[in-house]
């Protein structure tokens, strides 16, 4: 009830603040080039209500070096940091790309359609255009790749130079403080190299990068003044040559030699990152240590299935099969399996947020969540045909938000389409809205990104934009793939990672019954060890038959 009432409180607060620049659009009209259309605002509020609160401390950080320090201390919500652009003139109807630039360093990339860029456009412009300084973009890297007991070790290093009161901290909150005292700039991270070799050599080869990267490349001007800041370090900018992004690189890769010219890599097929320290191990495939798994409760897992709807969404036939499957194969591997059948939005908000505060998440190892309903690009819907998004009910489980899982593995299955329907065979029906989506509805694209730490595995039934199958007798392609493969593979003491390889090799192969249609999965994840299920004593469900 306090969340709900607190929600509607900011909602208002969003649309009284917009009000007073629809106010100055009647009253100083003589002005034109001032004004603010209300189409502009209602893509902000938009963007600003598919934020969450870690997406808007990002922002703030990213924003250090174009906006007075003293005013973004007094940010709430993402509409106060683009009232503040707006204000120093750095966001209007016409220029939008610095929030582009923005949304996409956090790896937002689902809500760039709303200001008309994509991915590889912003990526294409930010040679020319990039305003977010690459000291900026090395310390929210750092920051991305520092776990929890890494920052506690740092905390403990610093504790001399950091103010007596005892506050819980976050990595970006840390840097912010060292640079107002003047411990961190642009051309000083002496601290943070000492800092880094004593916690961990990984997270320095970032800050290497930085200042290779720094002596090699000329100095450039910015095309705009660089506003007021209290933080002690130059606003000088300089730009790489190419576009940088969080690398993602698969277990066991290799560190690049030209990370001078490259700071980062993007992965273009994925919203979701994993930490530098993967990128940065040779070999670390060979030395990765697992998960515990060991403990004296295997964990908790939920399996929220959507088959009735209350309007022109279809019945999901066979999703109850695929239910069933995953209550037998995950009791089987020695989870606490809760089953939830047709959940309302808000009642699937409420659920997580029980879930969330639950205090027996301390004694289990880790976590799963599975969801079967119908969905759009990087969001599920509810029974009362709302959208819920897929980064949203993650957030709920970040070790912030609940602490109990904290460096705990926490794994997420969604079978759902992630883009508009299609035309089916008989027996083959797709998981999307039927009939086609009002506009309102089509203006809806949450962010389809994992939470921006470790220890997450998000596994979607199908890439960004494109349908699922299921059968309606036999369940879902993926959802059966993935339990099929639990089953052979566990046993034979494979990882998550592995598992879900062949899974996508199933579900690959399948097509429909014209053999016209076909599926693939995409898992995603920032898992920092192995994940591996022990051998359960009994033989398989499909075995005990």
């Amino acid at each position: 009830m306090k969340s709900c009432y607190k929600d509607c409180c900011i909602k208002i607060q969003v649309l009284l603040a917009f009000a007073f620049y629809f106010q100055a659009d009647t009253v100083g009209s003589s002005n034109m080039e001032a004004d603010v259309s209300l189409k502009f605002r209602q893509q902000l509020l938009l963007i600003d209500e598919n934020l969450v609160a870690e997406d808007v401390a990002a922002l703030k950080f990213l924003c250090t070096d174009l906006l007075p320090f003293r005013k973004l201390e007094s940010v709430k919500s993402a509409v106060d940091i683009f009232q503040l652009l707006m204000a120093e003139e750095y966001l209007n109807e016409e220029d939008t790309f610095l929030l582009a630039e923005l949304l996409y360093r956090i790896k937002c990339h689902s809500l760039l359609k709303k200001l008309g860029y994509t991915k590889e456009k912003v990526q294409e412009c930010l040679h020319k255009k990039g305003r977010v300084s690459p000291y900026r973009q090395m310390l929210y890297e750092l920051s991305e790749n520092i776990t929890n007991e890494m920052l506690k070790d740092i905390i403990f290093l610093l504790q001399n130079c950091l103010p007596k009161r005892r506050i819980p901290l976050s990595a970006l909150e840390l840097l912010i403080l060292l640079e107002k005292q003047g411990l961190l700039t642009e051309n000083n991270v002496q601290m943070l190299e000492e800092v880094c070799m004593n916690v961990s050599p990984d997270l320095l080869e970032t800050v290497n990068c930085y200042k290779r990267a720094k002596v090699s490349l000329p100095r450039q001007e910015n095309t705009l003044p660089i506003k007021e800041s209290s933080l002690s370090h130059s606003g000088d900018f300089r730009v790489f040559p190419s576009p940088q992004e969080t690398s993602i690189k698969s277990v066991g890769s290799n560190i690049n030699d030209n990370k001078a010219a490259n700071l980062t890599q993007g992965f273009s097929d994925m919203n979701l990152e994993l930490p530098g320290e993967f990128s940065n191990v040779e070999n670390e495939s060979k030395k990765m240590t697992s998960y515990k798994m060991d403990g004296p409760h295997r964990g908790f897992c939920l399996v929220i299935n959507n088959v009735n709807f209350d309007k022109s969404l279809q019945e999901r036939k066979g999703s109850c099969k695929d239910a069933g499957e995953l209550e037998r194969v995950f009791t089987w591997l020695g989870l606490d399996v809760r089953t939830y059948t047709d959940l309302t939005s808000q009642e699937i908000k409420d659920l997580l947020r029980t879930w969330q505060h639950l205090q027996d998440h301390k004694d289990r190892d880790c976590f799963i969540c599975c969801i079967l309903s119908h969905g759009e690009s990087g969001a599920i819907y509810g029974k009362d045909e709302e959208l819920v998004s897929i980064r949203m009910i993650m957030s709920h489980f970040t070790a912030k938000q609940c602490p109990q899982l904290a460096e705990k593995p926490k794994l997420f299955f969604i079978q759902a389409c992630q883009g508009k329907e299609i035309q089916c065979p008989v027996y083959v029906e797709v998981d999307a809205r039927i009939p086609d989506l009002s506009s309102m509805q089509q203006s809806i694209s949450p962010s389809e990104s994992i939470p921006e730490e470790a220890d997450f595995l998000l596994g979607m039934a199908t890439i960004d934009g494109y349908v699922s199958f299921r059968h309606i007798q036999q369940g879902a392609w993926y959802i059966q793939a993935l339990c099929s493969k639990l089953q052979l593979l566990v046993p034979r003491g494979e990882d998550i990672l592995s598992i879900l390889t062949e899974v996508n090799e199933d579900v690959g192969r399948r097509v429909d019954r014209l053999g016209t249609k076909k599926q693939m999965p995409q898992p995603a994840y920032t898992l920092r060890r192995k994940f591996i299920f022990p051998i359960p004593r009994d033989p398989p469900p499909s075995q005990q038959h």
